[in-house]
């Protein structure tokens, strides 16, 4: 089948380019000092390790384990496959653990613009919310499986700068339009199975924004489901609109903040969710105890595995990370970067993985710390070609 791409007319815009050269030839225009070119950060800058915070014995072995699960995924990966063919026969006592990681990785602390090199670490988790498999007075908000008649089409192997961007949509006659965004799926509905019915529409919401969770049913019994695909609207939080409706301060903006908010102004939120265009797609998960199944398609460890750019950090490295609980408490340690989000974008940025359940839930809603990232990169392998930050 043959897609016709709907773009922007430019012939207008290249007209007035054209004018406007050609006023500004007649025009005398004074002289002036050029402006001095930005100052270009690397993004990965080159450390030792003595430089990297101490950590206890117990988060260096977790976050090793953490990283090591992943290894059987990483074996046909040229980066990690060698590395992680040799990590397979440490001993897991944190001197052994200690000289390996020496002995195999360099250490790059991660920079932003303007040489930064702290930035924003926030948290997420599995969450737990009453639901039905069928439609219930009480159960009422649909869970959505993939639709039926979404297209997804993959724009690197055209254009290899838009390595893992995908154009989602609907095709309509011989064009393709993007897909519906949030307020009209909610309005109207799609050609999608229901895996699950909630109870409420923030539920649904904040599972969009975790990715993956379970629900609860009547008969003790909890199903699994887990992300797996997107409208291809971008994400925009929930929280930063409610701010500039000015009926919440930045500072106040938690989880928890949102959802007193909600309950406060039932009317208020439909308005609310159409805010956030991105619309999430789930599958089921499978029956088990091991954590919910991040981008690297691993179990994800609670406390160890972080969401990261992929686009800065690749899938499967191991971080070293320096940051606080949302109590202000130390937390440093390393942790395997196995999963990614829509928020989590930028060369310091990590979404730290709390595990399940209440508890995880108010950690991971009060988390917005500043904190220090460091890669560990296998030596003698090419660093990741991440953009350069410019100040």
């Amino acid at each position: 089948m043959k897609f016709t791409l709907v773009l922007p007319a430019l012939k207008h815009t290249a007209l007035l380019g054209v004018g406007l050269a050609l006023l500004s030839a007649c025009a005398v225009a004074p002289q002036r000092p050029a402006s001095p070119a930005p100052v270009q950060t690397s993004t990965y800058a080159k450390a030792n390790w003595n430089a990297l915070p101490a950590v206890a014995d117990t988060d260096l072995q977790a976050g090793f384990a953490a990283w090591r699960s992943a290894c059987p995924r990483l074996k046909t990966e040229a980066n990690w496959a060698p590395t992680c063919a040799a990590a397979a026969k440490v001993a897991t006592t944190p001197a052994a653990i200690r000289q390996f990681l020496q002995a195999n990785l360099d250490v790059y602390a991660l920079r932003a613009g303007g040489n930064r090199a702290d930035g924003l670490i926030t948290g997420y988790y599995e969450p737990i919310y009453a639901g039905s498999l069928t439609r219930t007075a009480k159960a009422a908000v649909r869970v959505y499986g993939v639709p039926e008649d979404m297209v997804s089409v993959q724009l690197d192997s055209l254009y290899p700068e838009l390595k893992g961007k995908r154009l989602r949509g609907r095709v309509e006659g011989r064009v393709l339009k993007p897909y519906d965004d949030a307020a009209r799926i909610a309005a109207n509905g799609v050609k999608a199975p229901v895996l699950a019915w909630l109870t409420s529409p923030m539920d649904l919401q904040f599972l969009q924004v975790q990715g993956s969770g379970r629900v609860q049913l009547a008969d003790g019994r909890q199903l699994r489901i887990a992300y797996a695909d997107q409208n291809g609207h971008p994400y925009r939080p929930i929280g930063r609109w409610l701010v500039e409706q000015g009926e919440l301060k930045q500072a106040d903006v938690s989880m928890a903040a949102i959802r007193a908010w909600a309950d406060a102004h039932p009317t208020r939120v439909p308005e609310l969710l159409a805010s956030n265009p991105s619309y999430v797609f789930f599958t089921r998960g499978p029956d088990s105890d091991e954590g919910p199944r991040g981008s690297l398609n691993v179990p994800l460890t609670a406390g160890y595995s972080v969401a990261v750019d992929r686009n800065v950090v690749p899938l499967g490295s191991l971080l070293w990370l320096s940051t606080t609980r949302p109590d202000g408490t130390a937390l440093v340690r390393p942790v395997a970067a196995q999963d990614t989000g829509g928020a989590i974008t930028g060369e310091v940025r990590a979404d730290l993985f709390w595990g399940t359940g209440d508890a995880a839930g108010e950690l991971a809603g009060h988390m917005k710390q500043k904190g220090t990232i460091w890669m560990l990169w296998p030596k003698g392998v090419a660093l990741p070609k991440a953009p350069v930050a410019a100040n």
